[in-house]
């Protein structure tokens, strides 16, 4: 068995924006609620590796794991899998963003696979990713969309 997820949220705000928020890989933790600390590793190309570190989960385990990012700012699409897999088998990630009236769609799509000795199963990572991954969208819009006003009322001349 294997685990599918598809998440989206429509951020009022321009492509751009949403797009160079969410690939400023060093200010993830600002971003997510999740991460305490991003270490970029490697750039090469379009393609970074880095170090993701969690915040402590309820029981007090601080999960990390390394990671490979490519980006397509043309295609506005990003690719991603865990370099370091941890309890998954695998676990790749495609984030799509397009334009829609009233601003961008961001779209998060995640396949894998638990290890058979992790902790959990398919299922309940499934559930929990669509879980977190609703919370987190939820906050980069609002964070994305604030920034938008503050730059455009920055931008209104004052007479």
């Amino acid at each position: 068995m294997s685990g599918h997820t598809e998440n989206e949220i429509t951020i009022a705000a321009p492509l751009d924006l949403v797009w160079d928020m969410t690939n400023d890989l060093e200010n993830w933790p600002q971003l997510f609620s999740e991460y305490a600390s991003v270490e970029v590793m490697k750039r090469e190309g379009q393609k970074t590796t880095f170090r993701l570190t969690m915040h402590p989960d309820d029981n007090g385990k601080v999960w990390s794991w390394v990671s490979e990012r490519t980006t397509d700012r043309q295609g506005r699409n990003v690719r991603a899998r865990r370099v370091e897999p941890g309890p998954f088998q695998h676990m790749d990630i495609r984030w799509e963003y397009s334009e829609v009236p009233g601003g961008t769609r961001m779209h998060w799509r995640q396949d894998f696979a638990m290890r058979p000795d992790a902790p959990v199963d398919d299922a309940w990572m499934t559930e929990n990713i669509n879980r977190n991954s609703r919370v987190q969208l939820e906050l980069i819009r609002d964070k994305i969309e604030q920034r938008d006003r503050e730059r455009r009322s920055a931008s209104v001349p004052v007479n």
